[in-house]
Order: structure tokens, then C-alpha cells, then sequence
């Protein structure tokens, strides 16, 4: 059975070949499945692909470039890649659940999240809040096109 993404899902991880999966109330979960799978996986079962969902994302904020997805928009759920979707390295996580994060060295960045748990990641502070922000334009992006329906 595939990890389901939910609203209480932190972060995906790369660990040997398959994933840690962070949650808001629970001890990590191991997967088998590696994170490019799990979310892929996901998409699917909202009804679409990753690659259909970066390019939507894509389309409505003009990024090309490790473009956050929207999982699933019923629950608000926008994933932030570290790296490209491809790349074995890359982590995912959800915006919603993060509630702080800064810089531990050149190449690292701790992210806290709501539930006070903190997690280090490889990724240098500035690419990730990069990504951050990129995740915040394509949020923004949704709730000005889901208010415009009911102008």
C-alpha cells in the first residue's frame, strides 16, 4: 500500500533507497517507495501526474525550475522540492506545516515546523527559501483564481 500525503504530512525524505516520512504526531516512517514514487504516487490518485501538476504550477507562476506542486487542492496541500524531482537528493515538503527555518551552515537549513519538531535538510537557506516563496506565489496564485470564479 502507497503512503498517502495528508494534511499532518512534514516532509519526504531519501534514505538508502527508499524514504523517511515525517508526520505531525508520529515517530518517522520508513518507505520503500522513494520520494519521486510517493509523490508521484500521490498525483496519481488526485487524478493527475507529477509532470502535469509541474506544469501547471508552471503555468500559473511562471517557474520552470523545481516548480512546487499542488497535491491536492481540496486540502490545500503544496509540496516544495529541494531539488529537481529527479534527482535521488531531493526532498519534499509541505508548506503548510513549516513555521520557521534558517540557516545552519553553508549547505544546510533547518526547517521548524508547526508542531515544533525541527528537521535538517541539504539544501543552503537561500535556494530553499527561494523555493518557499516560490511555493507561497503558487498558493497565492490559487486562492486569486478560485476568487475570481465568484466575482
Amino acid at each position: 500500500m502507497p503512503y498517502i500525503i495528508k494534511e499532518k504530512t512534514l516532509a519526504i525524505l531519501p534514505f538508502n533507497k527508499g524514504s523517511i516520512i515525517y508526520e505531525y504526531y508520529s515517530e518517522p516512517i520508513k518507505s520503500n517507495d522513494c520520494p519521486y514514487q510517493i509523490i508521484n504516487i500521490n498525483c496519481y490518485l488526485n487524478n493527475s501526474s507529477l509532470e502535469g501538476r509541474q506544469k501547471a504550477s508552471s503555468y500559473l507562476i511562471g517557474t520552470i525550475y523545481k516548480p512546487p506542486i499542488v497535491l491536492d487542492e481540496t486540502k490545500n496541500i503544496i509540496i516544495i522540492p529541494t531539488h529537481s524531482a529527479n534527482n535521488k537528493a531531493c526532498c519534499w515538503v509541505v508548506l503548510n506545516n513549516i513555521l520557521n527555518y534558517h540557516s545552519k551552515n553553508n549547505n544546510k537549513t533547518i526547517i521548524e515546523f508547526k508542531n515544533n519538531q525541527k528537521l535538517e535538510i541539504n539544501i543552503n537557506y537561500q535556494k530553499f527559501d527561494k523555493q518557499v516563496l516560490r511555493a507561497t506565489r503558487l498558493e497565492s496564485a490559487l486562492r486569486g483564481r478560485n476568487h475570481k470564479k465568484y466575482l
